[in-house]
């Protein structure tokens, strides 16, 4: 179990493990609501999240669609403003940022994202991939794509063998 906690300790929650990605995102909304160079931003399936304590203070911040949805959401304990996991996220994958956990994630970092919009005081001097903009919607249109095929010919599968 890999425990998450705000600063002031009055929202808690457990992560049973991460899938990923595991990003460093550059982009200007992530870099103001976490006032640094990047964002470290794990991914986590819903499943695999549970509360221990504080859901009922952490409060979001929605800011508007700049291009496309989807928009910009932040999350954050009401009482120290320390970053936490969206209290909407209900269903499905969501990020936490790792900067909030009490464990080892057990996953490192897998690429920087939003490169192109990162801010020219800071320089990325490590190994791991860079993505601008346009090449990080690339590759998420084609993950998508790809999950759809798979997901058509499982069902596919399944109704060969119902008959």
């Amino acid at each position: 179990m890999i425990r998450g906690s705000c600063l002031c300790g009055a929202v808690k929650f457990e992560v049973i493990r991460f899938v990923g990605p595991f990003e460093l995102c550059h982009c200007s909304r992530c870099r103001k609501a976490t006032g640094s160079a990047f964002a470290p931003m794990i991914g986590v399936e819903a499943s695999d999240f549970t509360w221990v304590s504080g859901r009922e203070e952490v409060v979001s911040f929605e800011a508007p669609v700049i291009e496309q949805p989807p928009g910009f959401q932040t999350s954050f304990c009401r009482h120290c403003g320390c970053t936490m996991p969206s209290h909407d996220a209900a269903e499905g994958w969501f990020e936490i940022a790792a900067g909030v956990l009490d464990d080892d994630p057990g996953i490192l970092p897998d690429r920087h994202i939003f490169v192109d919009c990162g801010p020219s005081w800071y320089d990325v001097t490590d190994d791991l991939p860079q993505l601008t903009r346009k090449e990080l919607i690339r590759m998420r249109i084609a993950e998508m794509k790809h999950a759809r095929e798979n997901s058509s010919g499982a069902s596919a599968h399944r109704e060969e063998g119902k008959k």
